[in-house]
């Protein structure tokens, strides 16, 4: 892959492979890794070992680690062993650790940029005194034109869900770093529509 391959990665729409369990979205992982290696065949990835097992126990539950490298890139992502409702399991089977290797992997896949949109939304902080995650300031949209932002009636509609689920305004802003609702690229709109749509389904679960 020639330029950068994060936006080229990026700019795959995952939307037909990702399935839905219950509240939660997940990307097929056999897709997930059809794709990067059809991007890139010199991709690879390697499940991490804690003392020769593949799998890392605590007090606060069970945890796997792969590691994949794209472009000479490596990028890991820490997972916990979860069951069907995202809560920890504390005496996992072989298929909880499999199942929570292969979510790793594609979440590992995702930070290259594939499939990376469907989780916003994951981490937005619920309304409660929690410190903001701050974001480095390369990563803030740029100066667009008024055509390019945010329509009124979108804003009605982000501001409906904002009431919905109760969530601060002020959070949600600086969490994707925009300074007001109407500063809202239109290209943003839908990570940060998809993100209160996933706080409200986790309120209602």
């Amino acid at each position: 892959m020639e330029g950068n391959y994060f936006a080229r990665l990026n700019q795959v729409n995952v939307s037909a492979h990702v399935e839905k369990k219950g509240q939660f979205s997940y990307l097929s992982w056999p897709y997930a890794v059809a794709q990067l290696r059809l991007a890139d065949p010199t991709a690879y990835w390697e499940v991490r070992r804690f003392d020769g097992l593949p799998y890392l126990k605590t007090e606060a539950g069970y945890f796997v680690e792969v590691a994949v490298c794209v472009q000479g890139i490596t990028l890991s992502q820490i997972h916990p062993v979860l069951d069907g409702k995202n809560r920890p399991i504390f005496e996992p089977t072989a298929f909880d650790i499999n199942t929570s290797i292969q979510r790793a992997l594609v979440k590992a896949i995702a930070l290259h940029g594939l499939g990376l949109y469907i989780y916003a939304g994951e981490d937005l902080p619920d309304s409660g005194g929690e410190d903001v995650p701050t974001k480095p300031t390369d990563l803030k949209p740029k100066i667009v034109s008024s055509q390019d932002l945010i329509t009124p009636a979108q804003v009605k509609f982000v501001q409906r869900l904002i009431a919905e689920t109760e969530a601060d305004t002020e959070q949600l802003l600086a969490f994707f770093g925009f300074e007001a609702l109407a500063t809202i690229p239109k290209a943003a709109v839908n990570r940060v529509i998809k993100a209160l749509e996933a706080k409200k389904q986790r309120r209602a679960a």
